[in-house]
């Protein structure tokens, strides 16, 4: 029983201080893939195997599969077995920097290809216009790319820059993969010094579809931002779309310790009761 304000007892919530079992066998796993050492790709004991050794009905194994499968750690392949899974890609999109250089696994960078989509200028939507501070019927580019990793496209970006401060850009570097902000601050003279960005998971666009290859049941994750000059000047309105069951995002506060809590860290946050083993 639990104590209410007024010292009154209330009834335990059903299940309180109880461990569960699929619980049991997600624990078993994440144990078996640290204390033996297990790297990507290692093969884990089979779902008769992980019954045996929890002592649980196969219903719960396959309710721990399933949630392990769904936090990324580990991949099930149909007629083969069940494998410790590839660490998930790690975005910091809070980075100043260039997007590809915010992103790695297992703490090192990432390789991307890059194919360019589209570069041309055009008029501005109202919410450009609004988010660039600049006048209605003033041209601006538009830059989409899409970056690919091991063949498979992973992120899709759109750039937004007003013409009267980038007059000129270099679609070959930009096609080569080089990150517009380097571009910007050789060509122009500009650099970034802060973003205002939106976090949004949603079921894909059109557009998003197109360029990653996904269907209308799958997700994302897009960010939608603006970066600003040192002068707070608005130069980029942009959106960045990536698969949302591929990553895992990090964002720090300016003077927090870096990998305080590692986002890459798997396994149950919750409180496991007193005396539960």
């Amino acid at each position: 029983m639990a104590s209410t304000k007024s010292g009154a007892a209330a009834p335990a919530e059903p299940g309180a201080g109880r461990e569960l079992r699929y619980q049991r066998v997600y624990d078993l796993v994440l144990r078996l893939i640290e204390e033996q050492g297990l790297e990507p790709g290692d093969k884990l004991p089979s779902t008769a195997e992980l019954t045996k050794l929890a002592d649980v009905s196969v219903i719960s194994v396959r309710r721990a599969l399933d949630e392990l499968d769904h936090d990324g750690v580990i991949e099930r392949h149909q007629g083969l077995g069940t494998f410790v899974a590839k660490p998930r890609l790690i975005s910091q999109p809070g980075r100043a920097g260039a997007l590809l250089g915010t992103i790695s696994q297992d703490e090192r960078p990432v390789e991307f290809t890059t194919e360019l989509v589209r570069i041309a200028v055009g008029m501005p939507s109202r919410n450009h216009v609004r988010a660039l501070d600049i006048q209605e019927g003033q041209p601006v580019w538009e830059i989409s790319r899409v970056r690919s990793r091991e063949g498979r496209a992973t992120v899709a970006e759109r750039a937004t820059l007003p013409l009267s401060l980038v007059p000129a850009l270099d679609e070959a570097e930009l096609a080569s993969g080089r990150s517009l902000y380097e571009l910007l601050e050789e060509l122009h003279g500009i650099t970034e010094a802060y973003a205002e960005q939106v976090f949004q998971v949603d079921r894909p666009s059109q557009w998003e579809r197109e360029q990653l290859g996904l269907g209308p049941s799958d997700t994302v994750m897009r960010v939608r931002g603006v970066s600003y000059t040192e002068d707070d000047v608005a130069f980029d309105s942009y959106q960045q779309s990536y698969r949302a069951d591929e990553f895992l995002f990090h964002v720090q506060g300016p003077r927090s310790t870096p990998r305080l809590v590692s986002p890459e860290a798997a396994g149950s946050w919750g409180v496991r009761a007193l005396g539960a083993e």
